[in-house]
């Protein structure tokens, strides 16, 4: 089989106004950027606004190991199977950062035969929202201290200015650092640091905002630091909210692309699932929904995080809720959470029995998926050297573990045949009644709610909140944001803070070390363990393999 480049690269697609028009969009509301890319514009949920309300799907997985179980690729596929079996599907992706692309993943578009499209372009720089996200970011950090320089009015504190700068690339070099170096007319010098642009404040407010007027109130509200008595500081008072949403207007717009077999796809805004909210933004949802059957979201990593966080944060603000979530399974992920790696060497009992005992990961998703009142789909996403054996093991424990249906996923080597029974189960689940419900309730205290995702989501034993997160706590009670959303930011590889905790892990507690307000976004960021917000590149990074051939092909991207 051809590598998922060569397949991108050889794709025969639809010019993108044709994929605008199917959907219902009027010419005036697409913005091409080139054949097969387009903006489009946010007065399209103004003007659909009557028009019925597809069914939601959000996709998620079990707890992630580092050959990845193809959510994404899933995702693609149940778009392509409900296209092949007749229905009007619509894909909502996040956008691709560059610090993974070029770091550990090396592209993010799908695979083999299912793919979103055109794949170079989305992995590489695609519309320019990345790049907005950092200017608007880093204008704001670029006031503050000119604020600063020039006699601080507002008292600011230097110690305690909260907003960092970003970029967009694995640099762990940036975490901590000190500016204002060289003297009194290069600036006042303070430590901070940088973050990923994927975990910004702003692109988290890009993910939340439901219009352009809700961007620029949001914007204004972002806390930037504290002043000498306590007060929080923001965006607004530093004279720049204003500019940063001018910067940011025409990146609110949702991206539109395609999948290799022509539905439709918004791919925008990309917030980690790890160190933030992990989802699409809510105006690619609120268009999405009024122009098709089925609104396919991905929710990054696990159920105990992205999808956590769909429920929880994203249903909460766009006031909508799902009709059913998709668990992504493999027999080589469960098998890693039993503590036997993938091998030819493996004989078949072996295999089978790491299967049997790594499915109690798998129950963990399963059940909060369930916890949430939606019906659960378990996918067998079926890997090269996957035995019939084993593919019919994790249908047959997904099934005893409670799920609506199992079924297996062959998209990434047949496309959307590969997976009409996966897209038939869907629907069918979608069909099903359900009684959504929340973790917490918005009048929750901020520990009662850090508590209940603990708990509830990651059947922790407790929470220990050391004193940093203790004092934020109650300085954020102080300051009345008690009634924000809680975003938790812990490792994707443990339903635990602890990454080398695998399968279903019991006895451990959750230990919160900080909390940070993302008072523009709408939430109250708990930092878990030692989870960073800047990632680093490895020894091995998949930029090694990315270079330009003789015909001025891009190759290295997968």
């Amino acid at each position: 089989m051809k590598s998922s480049l060569e397949i991108a690269q050889e794709a025969t697609l639809r010019p993108i106004i044709d994929i605008a028009r199917g959907m219902g969009l009027e010419e005036d509301e697409v913005d091409l950027y080139g054949r097969y890319k387009a903006k489009v514009s946010l007065g399209a949920i103004d003007r659909l606004a009557d028009a019925p309300d597809a069914k939601i799907v959000c996709v998620s997985a079990i707890t992630p190991t580092k050959a990845g179980e193809g959510k994404t690729t899933t995702s693609v596929s149940l778009t392509q199977g409900l296209g092949y079996i007749g229905k009007r599907p619509i894909l909502c992706l996040r956008e691709p950062s560059l610090g993974p692309i070029f770091g550990i993943k090396g592209g993010a578009a799908g695979g083999g035969l299912t793919q979103v499209v055109p794949m170079e372009d989305l992995n590489l720089h695609f519309t320019g929202d990345f790049h907005a996200v950092a200017a608007a970011n880093n204008m704001l950090a670029a006031f503050i201290d000119r604020h600063l320089f020039y006699g601080n009015e507002c008292r600011i504190d230097p110690h305690r200015v909260t907003w960092r700068r970003a970029l967009d690339m694995n640099d762990r070099h940036l975490r901590n650092i000190v500016s204002g170096l060289g003297g009194t007319t290069h600036g006042i010098p303070r430590e901070t640091g940088f973050d990923i642009v994927a975990a910004s404040e702003v692109m988290a407010i890009m993910g939340m905002a439901t219009s352009l007027q809700d961007l620029r109130r949001r914007i204004g509200a972002i806390t930037v630091g504290y002043d000498v008595d306590g007060a929080p500081v923001t965006a607004e008072q530093m004279g720049c909210a204003g500019a940063m949403t001018v910067l940011l207007k025409d990146a609110l717009k949702p991206n539109l692309i395609q999948t290799l077999e022509g539905q439709p796809c918004f791919m925008h805004i990309g917030p980690f699932g790890n160190i933030a909210h992990g989802n699409s933004s809510i105006v690619a949802d609120l268009v999405g929904r009024k122009v098709g059957e089925y609104l396919i979201t991905e929710a990054g990593f696990g159920s105990d995080l992205g999808m956590e966080k769909f429920m929880d944060i994203v249903c909460r603000a766009g006031g909508f809720a799902p009709d059913a979530v998709v668990v992504v399974a493999t027999a080589k992920a469960l098998k890693h959470h039993a503590g036997l790696e993938d091998d030819p060497r493996n004989s078949a009992s072996d295999n089978l029995r790491a299967i049997e005992e790594g499915s109690a990961n798998l129950a963990r998703h399963i059940e909060n998926a369930k916890g949430f009142g939606v019906p659960c789909v378990v996918a067998a996403n079926r890997f090269p050297g996957d035995t019939d054996e084993e593919v019919a093991l994790v249908q047959k424990l997904a099934m005893e573990q409670g799920a609506h249906a199992a079924v297996l996923n062959e998209g990434f080597s047949k496309g959307g045949e590969g997976a009409a029974e996966m897209a038939e189960a869907v629907a069918d689940a979608c069909d099903q009644p359900s009684s959504f419900t929340f973790v917490y309730e918005d009048s929750d205290p901020i520990d009662v709610k850090i508590e209940k995702i603990a708990t509830r989501v990651y059947k922790a034993d407790g929470v220990d909140f050391l004193p940093a997160a203790r004092q934020k706590i109650e300085q954020f009670t102080r300051d009345g944001l008690t009634g924000l959303s809680i975003c938790m930011a812990k490792t994707h590889l443990s339903l635990s803070a602890d990454p080398a905790l695998a399968n279903a892990p019991a006895g451990f507690r959750i230990p919160v070390r900080d909390i940070r307000p993302y008072t523009g976004a709408g939430f109250l960021t708990a930092l878990c363990g030692d989870i960073m917000q800047m990632p680093g590149l490895g020894k091995t990074p998949a930029g090694f393999n990315v270079d330009i051939d003789e015909d001025g092909r891009t190759v290295g991207l997968f």
